[in-house]
C-alpha cells in the first residue's frame, strides 16, 4: 500500500504537492485528502488559516433577544460571548476573564450589564471594561497601583451585523464586510437593489431551523455548493426544481454556489407571500443559492431569504443554523402563518435529507483507498473552487 502524506504537519513539503494537485484544471485535479476531514490538527489549521483571516458567521441577533443579554457559543474550540448592551450595541468578545484565564459565561442569560468571573468575581462591562477587581491589593482592598484596569479588559472580537446575522473577522484584518461581500451583493444586483435586503424581516415562530451533523464542516461547503445530487438525495424537489433547471454561478476569489430557473412561489387559498416590490417579473421564479466562504449559505428568492451558518465543533461535528426571512412586516403577520411553516418545513426536510451523504462522506474519509477523489468536469465547478480556495489558504500557511 502507498504511503499517504502526513497533510498534519505544516512543514511538510509532500503537503504543499498535495494541495497543489488540488490547484489544477478540474478535469486533472484531485480534492483535499482524507487527513483535511478526520485530523484535528488540520481542523485547527482550517481555523487559524482558513477560516480566522475572513469574515465568517457565528450566530445571529435574535439570540440575544433583549438589552442586557449575553449568549456563548464554542466556535471551532473557541469560547466566544456574544453581548448585547443596553444602548443595543452588538459586540463580541474572548468568553475568557483576563485574570486566570477561566471562561466567563456557560448559559445565555440577560444580566445587569456585567460579566462576572466565578472565580475571583472580576467584573466586566459589556462594553469589555474591566468594571471590578475585589480584593486585588488584598482583603478588602479592590485597587492596586501596578494594577491598570484599562490595560485587561475583554479581547473584543471584529464583528458586523448584516441582515440579522453576526460575522466575526478572527484575525482582525480582513478587508471591510461591505468589500468582502461584494461578490454576494453584485451577483444579486440584477435582482434586486442591496438597500431592498433590508426589507426582510425575521418571523420568530416559524423561521429557526438547527441540525446537527457528524462531518466535517467542509462536507457541507461541498454538498450545498452542487446540484449534481439533486435526482438522487432530494427526488421531491427535483420534481418542482429539477436538475436541468439548476445553474452554477459566477465563481468569484471568496463565493461560488448555484442557482434555479424554476422556484415556485407557494399558494395558500389563493394567497402568496409578499415579494420585493422591484424584482423583475420576469425572473420570479428565479432563485439564487450561493456560499460567502468560509462558513455562509444564503438562499434568496422574491419572497423569502434563507441564511444558514456552519458552527464546526470538531473536525467530525458540525451544527447548522437557519434564519428564514420574509419581506416587510406584513408577510411577518398571522395570515401568512401557514406560508411560512410550510417553507421552514420544507427547507427543513431538504436539510435533512442532506444529513446521510454527508455523513457518510465522511465515514469514507476513514478508507486508504479514498486520496481526494475526481470532479466531474461539468457538474462539479463550484465544489472545485471551493477545494481549490481551501487549499490556497493552506498553502501559504505551509510554506
Amino acid at each position: 500500500m502507498n504511503r499517504r502524506p502526513d497533510l498534519t504537519q505544516p512543514e511538510s513539503s509532500e503537503n504543499t504537492q498535495v494541495l497543489a494537485r488540488v490547484d489544477l484544471p478540474i478535469a486533472e485535479a484531485t480534492g483535499l485528502p482524507n487527513q483535511h476531514y478526520v485530523s484535528h490538527r488540520s481542523f485547527e489549521m482550517d481555523r487559524d488559516h482558513v477560516i480566522a483571516p475572513h469574515w465568517a458567521c457565528i450566530g445571529f441577533i435574535d439570540q440575544l433577544p433583549e438589552p442586557n443579554y449575553v449568549h456563548p457559543i464554542n466556535f471551532m474550540g473557541l469560547p466566544i460571548l456574544l453581548t448585547r448592551s443596553s444602548e443595543d450595541e452588538y459586540r463580541v468578545f474572548h468568553n475568557v476573564c483576563s485574570h486566570r484565564g477561566m471562561q466567563l459565561v456557560d448559559v445565555p442569560g440577560s444580566n445587569n450589564g456585567a460579566v462576572k468571573c466565578p472565580y475571583h468575581s472580576w467584573t466586566y462591562g459589556l462594553d469589555g471594561k474591566l468594571k471590578a477587581t475585589p480584593n486585588i491589593g488584598g482583603y478588602g482592598i479592590h485597587t492596586h497601583c501596578d494594577f491598570d484596569n484599562r490595560e485587561n479588559g475583554l479581547r473584543e472580537i471584529r464583528s458586523t451585523v448584516w441582515l440579522g446575522a453576526l460575522f466575526v473577522n478572527l484575525s482582525d484584518d480582513a478587508a471591510e464586510f461591505e468589500t468582502y461581500a461584494d461578490s454576494i451583493l453584485g451577483s444579486w444586483s440584477r435582482l434586486l437593489k442591496p438597500e431592498s435586503l433590508e426589507n426582510f424581516q425575521l418571523s420568530e415562530n416559524e423561521s429557526v431551523v438547527t441540525l446537527t451533523v457528524k462531518s466535517n464542516w467542509k462536507l457541507a461547503v461541498e454538498n450545498y455548493l452542487e446540484s449534481y445530487h439533486l435526482p438522487s438525495v432530494h427526488p421531491e424537489l427535483n420534481k418542482v426544481s429539477p436538475l436541468d433547471q439548476h445553474y452554477y454561478l459566477e465563481m468569484c476569489s471568496n463565493s461560488s454556489g448555484q442557482g434555479s430557473l424554476n422556484y415556485s412561489r407557494i399558494d395558500i387559498n389563493g394567497k402568496q407571500l409578499p415579494t420585493i416590490a422591484e424584482w423583475a417579473q420576469d425572473k420570479i421564479n428565479l432563485a439564487e443559492y450561493p456560499v460567502l466562504y468560509p462558513n455562509t449559505f444564503l438562499g434568496v428568492h422574491a419572497d423569502q431569504l434563507f441564511i444558514q451558518y456552519l458552527q464546526p465543533i470538531d473536525q467530525h461535528t458540525t451544527v447548522e443554523h437557519v434564519r428564514i426571512f420574509y419581506v416587510g412586516e406584513g408577510a411577518t403577520k398571522e395570515e401568512f402563518k401557514p406560508h411560512r411553516q410550510q417553507i421552514r418545513d420544507s427547507w427543513k426536510s431538504v436539510f435533512e435529507e442532506d444529513i446521510f451523504a454527508v455523513e457518510r462522506m465522511q465515514a469514507g474519509r476513514a478508507s486508504p483507498a479514498f486520496t481526494g477523489g475526481a470532479f466531474s468536469p461539468v457538474m462539479d465547478a463550484p465544489t472545485h473552487h471551493f477545494h481549490k480556495w481551501v487549499a490556497q489558504k493552506l498553502a501559504k500557511a505551509v510554506e
